[in-house]
């Protein structure tokens, strides 16, 4: 008998619980319904499957799972493109369990010449991400901005990377820094989600989510939303703690020489409040750079 996975059940069944009838063109009928969307069966119909099948998948079960049975159920399912592409890591790892175990390690650092980019984009701020959410590098602006996380009582030491993740959830700072702290923790888990579909064996995600479950309740409580997602452009409200409140817009750029690191990048409204504010920011980062050089 094939093992079963957990992540492919809750996943499957939590997004069958929030397409309802109405939003799949089933008709209600007259009688009281058990739960909150679609039946098995209803999947399995519109899905074109036995109920049986999508029973066993729904258990658990991808092994042998067709990419155009995993494509009907996306669209049953009403998923987006980040929980398709999570639904095919989770076959994949069936599919070929050995080679889902034999993964690249994750990047610790930037190649020289990313930092090298990331320097020249010098009135952006700029940080790189890894794929846990750690803060690889940064350009001045970017550590003058993120100056919250770089000195958060939730980074281990000073060699190591801060954990956005570690911050929204563990530093009660981050209210402080976030404007909309909501939007932050869900966007935080739902890219923490994606890459657990991704690289199921990397031992510092798995560490990184074992200790966010066991210090966080709202973590946890998120955690087993399983939603899926990424964060890949959009407009946040942060409150730095030397020049107030900044509206900034970001987008998130990949690099197809490091495919596991992403640079966010921040850009203000020209002539904005907040475009000025940046100004005294880099001001700021440059006299704390002189005094400790």
């Amino acid at each position: 008998m094939a093992p079963k996975d957990e992540r492919v059940r809750d996943f499957l069944a939590t997004r069958r619980a929030k397409i309802t009838p109405d939003m799949a063109g089933i008709p209600r009928g007259s009688g009281a319904r058990r739960v909150p969307g679609l039946r098995r069966e209803e999947v399995a119909m519109l899905s074109g499957v036995s109920v049986d099948y999508y029973t066993r998948i729904e258990k658990g079960d991808l092994t042998g799972v067709s990419d155009e049975v995993l494509d009907a159920l996306a669209r049953t399912l009403q998923m987006t493109g980040d929980e398709s592409a999570y639904l095919y890591d989770l076959a994949r790892t069936a599919r070929r369990p050995q080679r889902a175990r034999r993964q690249p390690k994750a990047a610790v650092s930037v190649p020289q010449q990313v930092q090298l980019l990331i320097d020249a984009m010098s009135a952006t701020p700029v940080i790189a991400l890894s794929r846990r959410l750690d803060i690889l590098a940064s350009n001045a602006l970017g550590r003058a901005l993120f100056d919250m996380a770089y000195t958060s009582p939730t980074r281990r030491s000073s060699a190591s990377a801060p954990n956005l993740a570690s911050v929204v959830f563990l530093d009660p700072a981050a209210a402080e820094f976030y404007d909309d702290l909501d939007d932050a923790a869900a966007a935080c888990v739902r890219i923490l989600r994606a890459q657990a579909g991704a690289t199921p064996h990397d031992k510092q995600l798995i560490q990184l989510v074992g200790e966010l479950s066991t210090r966080s309740t709202e973590f946890r409580t998120r955690w087993a939303a399983h939603d899926v997602g990424v964060h890949r452009a959009g407009r946040k409200t942060l409150h730095h703690h030397q020049v107030g409140e900044l509206v900034l817009g970001f987008e998130e750029m990949t690099l197809d020489s490091s495919p596991s690191i992403s640079l966010s990048a921040y850009v203000a409204e020209p002539a904005s409040p907040t475009a000025e504010r940046l100004q005294l920011l880099a001001a700021w980062a440059a006299t704390t750079a002189a005094a400790h050089p």
